[in-house]
C-alpha cells in the first residue's frame, strides 16, 4: 500500500471487513520484522458501546488481531486513555476490549496510568506515554465522527489518547487544533484502520451514530483526514489541525493526488431497510429524515447525504420543497432531485457510488 493511497471495505461485518483491508494492504509486509512490537490504538474516549458512534469497534481490533497473529506476530498490544473525567479501565470493560484481551492474550495497557516523558514536537514540548513510545508498529484505530470544537476527529486527533490527563486539559487551553498538528510530529501514525461503520453525526461522544457500513485504510494521517473530512461535507480548510499537520511535515492532504481504491461495492453492507444489526438513525439523525425518500439505500450513500443536510443552515433547509430521493430502489426510474447514481435517470441528481458528504452539499445547495 502507497503513502496517498486510501482503501475501503464496505459490508456487513466488521471483523471479515478487517481481515480482507489488512490482507489487501500488505500490512504484514509494513510492519515487517515478526519480533517487533505492534500497538492497537483504538478511539476509547468515553464507557459507551461502539454502535452509539463515538468508539472504536472491537471486531476490527479483533480482526487485526487474527491477522496478524496468523502472520507471526506475537509481540502486541493495546493502548488507550479516555477523556479526562471518564476511567479508561471502565471503557476497557464496557466496550468489549478487556474480554478481546483475555480471549487473545494480548497486553491492555491504560495509558491515564502509565508514566509519561516530554518531547521536542517541532517547536511544541508535549508529554507522551512511555507505552506509546516503546511501540516500534502503531496501527491507529480512530472512529471518523464530528466533534464538538473542531468539527471531525479521526485520525490525528486520536493521537491524544497516548497523552497523560494533565497534557490533555492543556491542549484545550491552547485551542486544540495546533497542538494536535504538533503531536503528531511524533507520534506514530504507521497504519491507520478507520472505523466508519457509524460514527457520530457532531458530537464526539457518541449518541447520533450514522451508519455507513465502512473501514477504509491510510497510512498517511493527513490525508486521511482530508478525507473523512470530505465525507463528511466539511472543506479541509474547515479543520485547521489538518493544514497545520500538513505544514509541519506530518502528510500531504492533497485530495487531487489521492488514489481511492474500493475493495468491495457499497452495497456489500445492507441497505437501510435490512441492517438490522446497524443502529437506526436517532437523535439529531432522526430530525433530517423527513427530507428524504429512501428506497433500499446503501448505507454509505445515506450517510453522505444526512453529513450533507446537517451542514445546511436552516433557511437552506427551508429551501427544499420536496423529498430527495435515495436508494436502490429508483434505479432506472424518472423524478426531480436524487442522490447517487441510482437516481441518473432523475432531473437533478448527484453523481457518485457513493457520493461524498461534500459533494452532496454542493449539489443540494446549487438547486437554488
Amino acid at each position: 500500500m502507497e503513502k496517498h493511497e486510501i482503501l475501503v471495505s464496505y459490508g456487513d461485518d466488521p471483523y471479515v471487513m478487517t481481515c480482507h483491508i489488512a490482507e489487501a494492504a500488505g500490512l504484514a509486509e509494513l510492519i515487517g520484522d515478526k519480533k517487533k512490537r505492534v500497538g492497537l490504538k483504538p478511539n476509547l474516549v468515553v464507557s459507551r458501546p461502539a454502535d452509539e458512534g463515538a468508539t472504536t469497534h472491537p471486531e476490527i481490533a479483533a480482526g487485526l488481531i487474527a491477522y496478524l497473529k496468523e502472520k507471526g506476530f506475537q509481540n502486541l498490544v493495546i493502548l488507550e486513555g479516555s477523556w479526562v473525567g471518564d476511567r479508561t479501565a471502565d471503557a476497557f470493560g464496557l466496550c468489549g476490549y478487556r474480554k478481546l484481551a483475555q480471549e487473545t492474550g494480548v497486553e491492555l495497557i491504560d495509558t491515564q496510568k502509565d508514566p509519561f516523558n516530554a518531547y521536542d514536537c517541532r517547536g511544541m514540548k508535549i508529554e507522551i506515554c512511555d507505552s506509546a513510545r516503546a511501540v516500534d508498529f502503531m496501527i491507529n484505530l480512530p472512529v471518523m465522527k464530528g466533534h464538538c470544537q473542531t468539527l471531525l476527529t479521526c485520525a490525528l486527533k486520536n493521537n491524544k489518547g497516548i497523552m497523560p490527563d494533565r497534557e490533555k486539559r492543556r491542549f484545550h487551553s491552547l485551542g486544540l487544533h495546533k497542538p494536535i498538528a504538533h503531536l503528531n510530529t511524533v507520534a506514530r501514525n504507521d497504519f491507520i484502520l478507520v472505523d466508519g461503520i457509524c460514527g457520530d453525526l457532531d458530537f464526539e461522544e457518541g449518541g447520533n451514530p450514522v451508519p455507513a457500513g465502512r473501514i477504509f485504510a491510510a497510512r498517511d494521517p493527513v490525508l486521511c483526514d482530508a478525507w473523512a473530512a470530505e465525507q463528511m461535507g466539511y472543506r479541509v480548510e474547515d479543520i485547521p489541525y489538518i493544514g497545520l499537520a500538513e505544514k509541519l511535515g506530518v502528510g500531504s492532504g492533497d485530495l487531487k493526488k489521492v488514489l481511492i481504491r474500493e475493495l468491495s461495492s457499497p452495497d456489500a453492507s445492507r441497505s437501510l431497510a435490512a441492517a438490522t444489526g446497524l443502529p437506526r438513525p436517532g437523535g439529531k439523525v432522526r430530525g433530517l429524515t423527513p427530507f428524504i425518500q429512501e428506497d433500499a439505500a446503501c448505507s454509505a450513500c445515506y450517510a453522505g447525504l444526512i453529513f450533507a443536510l446537517s451542514r445546511m443552515r436552516r433557511e437552506e433547509l427551508a429551501r427544499i420543497r420536496e423529498k430527495i430521493a435515495i436508494g436502490q430502489g429508483f434505479r432506472g426510474k424518472k423524478g426531480n432531485i436524487g442522490i447517487g447514481r441510482c437516481t441518473a435517470g432523475f432531473n437533478a441528481s448527484c453523481p457518485g457510488c457513493p457520493p461524498s458528504g461534500a459533494a452532496a452539499l454542493s449539489f443540494l445547495r446549487g438547486l437554488g
